[in-house]
């Protein structure tokens, strides 16, 4: 899934002059404003390299380390926190020096094929593993009956090994059925096969299928989430007043007036039970998680599929902004689920001031 940042698409901005003179002064102000442009893109691709690690690998520490967490669903959090780290170890460094060698690869054939095959395999899982999150929500909402605690380890453990196999299946079907070439010395180019088939398999099996799958399911919460506001309304109970029990009361025991009137029976009837405030928070989170990751992944999916299919000349600089922003998406995952979530928010506190 690795396409180049063309930084010199910038180059092009040096001035035309009329004497030798003012070309060289022109030429020297386009090369610093190059130079400028550069380094702070890649020192901001570097940021986002190292927040990417350093978040996700926070996320698997404290999973690790508070016993509570032990179970579904923190045991999909850190499959995705697994995945997304790797894409933050073993991609994006590589990607950044793929970018800074001018888009050409040096490395060799074996670590092009290794890079590649890690890219597809850390992307594809950590898509397929937002899925599995909001297919645990989806059923832990609108099942939660039947959604026991050992159902849910055992469905959650199998959706874990379903995304790392069909993931690892997708990245190695190029060198297991030499399907495509990700390398090629003479252009010095190393890229993910642009084989149609493989393009057509790779992006429905990576990207597409699990859209469809998490646009379904949040259509099903939203759902979901009508109805129940729906049976609330037509369910509605009038409220009965102390005043007009004790005069009830009154009229036909008076001796018990007086305990009546001092006794205090609660019902919510207008406001939202503790579970459907919960349903509430975890809906929230599931669009939020979902939207980000549409917005991240779909233009650069987008460009993948039709670029081989129609020959069409995508500019270099957008294909790189493209890829960039689904990078970006292993950034966001562990901020939008932590952020729902008080446990962690208190365990990264811990964490850090136990100590004090």
């Amino acid at each position: 899934m690795e396409r180049p940042l063309n930084l010199s698409c910038f180059a092009d901005t040096t001035p035309n002059a009329g004497n030798r003179s003012g070309s060289s002064a022109g030429l020297d102000v386009g090369r610093a404003h190059l130079s400028v442009f550069s380094v702070l893109v890649l020192t901001l691709l570097a940021m986002l390299v190292v927040a990417t690690f350093l978040w996700n690998g926070l996320v698997l520490a404290t999973i690790l380390r508070v016993r509570t967490f032990h179970r579904v669903p923190h045991n999909l959090v850190a499959s995705m926190a697994i995945s997304d780290v790797m894409v933050a170890a073993l991609v994006m460094p590589l990607s950044l020096v793929h970018e800074l060698s001018g888009r050409r690869w040096r490395l060799g054939r074996s670590l092009c094929q290794v890079w590649i095959s890690f890219d597809v395999l850390c992307c594809t899982a950590s898509i397929w593993n937002v899925t599995a999150i909001a297919l645990d929500r989806y059923w832990s909402i609108t099942r939660h009956l039947e959604y026991t605690l050992r159902t849910r380890r055992r469905i959650s453990n199998i959706m874990i090994a379903l995304t790392w196999a069909l993931s690892a299946f997708i990245s190695l079907a190029p060198l297991l059925f030499g399907w495509g070439e990700t390398y090629s010395e003479d252009s010095e180019a190393c890229q993910v096969s642009q084989e149609p088939s493989y393009t057509i398999f790779s992006t429905f099996g990576a990207f597409y299928l699990p859209l469809c799958v998490v646009l379904f399911v949040y259509w099903k919460i939203y759902k979901a989430a009508k109805f129940r506001i729906g049976s609330q309304k037509s369910n509605s109970i009038t409220p009965i007043t102390p005043e007009a029990l004790e005069v009830k009361e009154a009229a036909q025991q008076p001796q018990m007036v007086f305990t009546v009137r001092h006794a205090t029976v609660t019902f919510q009837t207008d406001g939202d039970t503790w579970r459907e405030q919960k349903e509430k928070k975890a809906a929230l989170m599931v669009g939020i998680l979902i939207g980000v990751f549409v917005l991240c992944w779909i233009p650069f999916f987008i460009t993948e599929l039709i670029n081989p299919l129609c020959s069409c000349d995508i500019p270099p600089i957008w294909k790189s902004i493209f890829l960039w922003l689904g990078y970006s998406n292993s950034f966001f995952n562990p901020l939008i689920y932590t952020a729902f979530n008080k446990n962690y928010n208190n365990a990264f506190r811990n964490l850090f001031f136990r100590q004090h």
